[in-house]
């Protein structure tokens, strides 16, 4: 599936990356281009398989630990060359890198889709290129489902029903099963399937309870800052919250900014219950101090399964449609200073 030795290399805007994964946001491995670019030819080696990859952008603890996951794994050493497009979170740009790609005649395309919809036509050019796309981490929404080979996902309607069992049992736990309980949800980035699926999920295990209410339901992009800003409005707006379901860690930490400058608390031993999404490091930290009460895993540890899968392709295997990464979930429960000794993000 080789296409040749010679690629445009996107060079413009480059952004060069320190080593290690840092929760300021810094990047592991390889060199990080933007979709704004001028490109060059370079020569690569022809026995190497050439992948493309759009990431949503650097939003988030959890983003940064999925993206150096599939750097660590789509290296020279294992047989790979990857060109890797930062969108910064904006769809136009990762349309642009697609585009871009099938320029290049990669070999494959890996596309993390901010929103669920508008892929149709570049995914229709790319198959009408010859370059297999592989859908990762969220899904996409299209007419024609051929116009990519493969999805590797993690299940977040899944996710938001395990959050909402874990809710019943904890509530009827510390007896107020039948209490009415006050609910307020800071969603992630609207249209994106991470964000619909959890919302989905969480609604469906909410309805079979007539005395939860969701007071609202407010957007928080998946970032802290967002996260911060939105719970400040619902504080502002509501003094009887009862539970807080943020759907991902770093708007969660932006709420519990918010709470505690509010002078209020969240947590086990506090006045709302806090339930998140991802169950990164710095969230079971959290946990352990009391701020969060259960955190329901998101593994971005999607690296491995991506680069088995383009060899199984490469070896004309056949691939399931869908591919979900295994997830799990913590709570105050656990014993999480040993689970954090094997943690690896």
């Amino acid at each position: 599936m080789k296409r040749g030795v010679l690629l445009g290399i996107l060079m413009a805007g480059v952004a060069f990356v320190c080593s290690g994964c840092q929760s300021s946001g810094s990047w592991q491995g390889e060199t990080s281009y933007t979709s704004s670019v001028t490109q060059t030819e370079t020569e690569i080696d022809e026995n190497l398989i050439v992948v493309g990859v759009s990431q949503v952008g650097a939003e988030s603890d959890w983003r940064i630990a999925q993206t150096n996951s599939i750097k660590e794994e789509l290296t020279t050493e294992n047989g790979f060359y990857m060109i890797f497009d930062n969108a910064q979170q904006k769809q136009e740009n990762q349309i642009k890198a697609v585009r871009n790609f099938i320029l290049q005649e990669v070999d494959y395309i890996v596309l993390d889709p901010i929103v669920v919809s508008g892929w149709d036509n570049v995914l229709q050019n790319a198959k009408d290129a010859g370059i297999p796309v592989i859908v990762i981490d969220r899904n996409v929404e299209l007419e024609d489902d051929s116009l990519y080979v493969t999805s590797i996902l993690t299940d977040s309607e899944a996710e938001g029903r395990n959050a909402g069992y874990w809710l019943a049992d904890y509530l009827e736990e510390q007896g107020r099963d039948e209490e009415d309980i006050n609910i307020v949800m800071l969603l992630g980035t609207e249209g994106a399937s991470a964000q619909i699926g959890r919302t989905k999920g969480f609604a469906e295990v909410a309805a079979d309870h007539e005395n939860w209410k969701i007071l609202e339901r407010l957007g928080g992009d998946f970032t802290q800052a967002k996260g911060r800003e939105s719970m400040e409005t619902l504080l502002e707006k509501y003094d009887d919250i009862d539970v807080v379901i943020s759907e991902n860690d770093n708007m969660t930490f932006g709420a519990v900014d918010a709470i505690q400058a509010a002078g209020r608390s969240c947590g086990p031993d506090g006045d709302m219950i806090m339930i998140s999404f991802d169950a990164v490091r710095a969230a079971l930290e959290a946990m352990m101090a009391g701020e969060i009460n259960a955190d329901f895993e998101c593994n971005p540890l999607q690296g491995p399964l991506l680069a088995e899968t383009i060899r199984r392709l490469e070896n004309g295997e056949e691939v399931e449609k869908i591919q979900y990464v295994d997830e799990t979930y913590f709570d105050t429960t656990m014993d999480l200073e040993t689970l954090m000794k094997d943690r690896a993000y």
